[in-house]
């Protein structure tokens, strides 16, 4: 289907996927395996100018979007949906800076992330705060110039590979959702150690570490925004990174449809290519309805929340971003159980990446808000609109 994209961001998914097939494609199997770092990768999209696909050109990058920065990981995702995170995670670790950064603090740290020669990760998740943030326990106290930091933060992608921070504490736990506050930490600063490197299902090629935080000083304004506004940073960062979660599970489901056709035309069974089967025939025109669904959903949503940002607009996209970070991962589980099924026996060997697809597959139901937080969401946003 023709989604009419720009000359650029045609120029975007091709080279997206010229690195995704001579980069990825080589090492994806030793890199799930071993579950190491894709450094290498990274190098590729940095000399590329893919990293900063999403940062404004006044601080050395695309001046694309949010669509832009989708178009580049859905192309990554086709052939590794773990690696792309390298890409797509840092950009939810930047997000913060961007929609919430004074001048300065993006002066100091949007340029080396453009260029590649910085990754970030965000810090909100702790061991008894997932959906529910507020239970963190992280706390941020002024003491003179300096905030001191002490807490732990679970399961933070891109871990202990990036180089700048955006932490989330309590500056205030009386006030609850006003007393959280928002913090640009860069690694190496003292008190700021790594705890439990997680040993994963899927995307094993992204790092997933513990961060902790034992007396940390950072400086006075290291915050983002003032103080009380972490719950706002938060909510803006996660409704704009949303559909790069879709982006990664529209890419994962894709590269399964590929795989499920190429190998129904070559596997014989009763004399004859299993894709003349009907029943086979049937899997696969549901799964490419998914898919083209998915992605027609994923390219509105992504357009639209680069044109209200665009246009200074404050009508919310909260219900669209959660629509398609729910609709896109719900997709690409199906599709990669039946692309599975179709491949049968061999689909489950770790020979072919059927069963790795899968397996990356499932976390895109989980992280940035399970897709049960995204029904809750969707819902508010419906009831909200039907009461105004």
């Amino acid at each position: 289907m023709n989604y009419f994209l720009t000359e650029e961001q045609q120029m975007i998914v091709d080279t997206a996927r010229d690195i995704a097939h001579k980069y990825i494609l080589p090492v994806r199997e030793k890199y799930d395996h071993e579950g190491i770092f894709p450094w290498d990768v990274v190098e590729k999209l940095a000399e590329a100018d893919m990293c900063g696909l999403y940062i404004p050109e006044e601080y050395g990058g695309f001046g694309g979007g949010v669509m832009e920065l989708c178009l580049a990981v859905e192309e990554l995702s086709k052939i590794d949906g773990g690696i792309s995170l390298a890409l797509a995670a840092t950009a939810l670790g930047t997000f913060p800076i961007l929609l919430h950064a004074s001048e300065e603090q993006k002066k100091k740290y949007l340029p080396d992330i453009a260029a590649g020669k910085s990754i970030a990760a965000f810090g909100l998740t702790e061991a008894n705060a997932g959906s529910d943030a507020l239970g963190m326990k992280t706390t941020a106290v002024l003491d003179g110039n300096e905030w001191v930091i002490n807490g732990t933060k679970q399961w933070i992608t891109n871990g202990e590979n990036a180089k700048v921070y955006t932490v989330f504490a309590k500056t205030n736990p009386a006030k609850g959702a006003r007393g959280l506050s928002c913090f640009i930490i860069e690694k190496g600063t003292p008190g700021f150690t790594f705890g439990k490197h997680e040993d994963k299902m899927g995307i094993r090629a992204s790092s997933t570490t513990e961060l902790v935080f034992q007396d940390c000083r950072i400086p006075k304004d290291a915050i983002l925004g003032k103080e009380g506004l972490g719950a706002i940073v938060a909510i803006h960062t996660l409704n704009n990174s949303r559909p790069g979660v879709g982006s990664q599970a529209l890419g994962i489901a894709a590269g399964a449809l590929d795989d499920a056709v190429k190998y129904s035309r070559e596997r014989v069974q009763f004399g004859s290519p299993i894709s003349s089967f009907q029943a086979v025939q049937h899997m696969l025109a549901d799964m490419a309805t998914e898919v083209e669904a998915a992605r027609a959903l994923m390219y509105a949503t992504a357009r639209w929340v680069d044109d209200l940002k665009k246009n200074g607009s404050r009508e919310s996209f909260a219900k669209e971003s959660a629509m398609t970070k729910l609709f896109c991962s719900d997709v690409a589980m199906r599709v990669t159980v039946d692309a599975l099924q179709v491949m049968g026996g061999y689909g489950y060997m770790k020979e072919y990446p059927m069963e790795k697809r899968m397996r990356d597959a499932k976390i895109t139901q989980i992280y940035e808000g399970t897709n049960q937080i995204q029904r809750n969401e969707i819902a508010l946003q419906l009831i909200k609109g039907a009461a105004s």
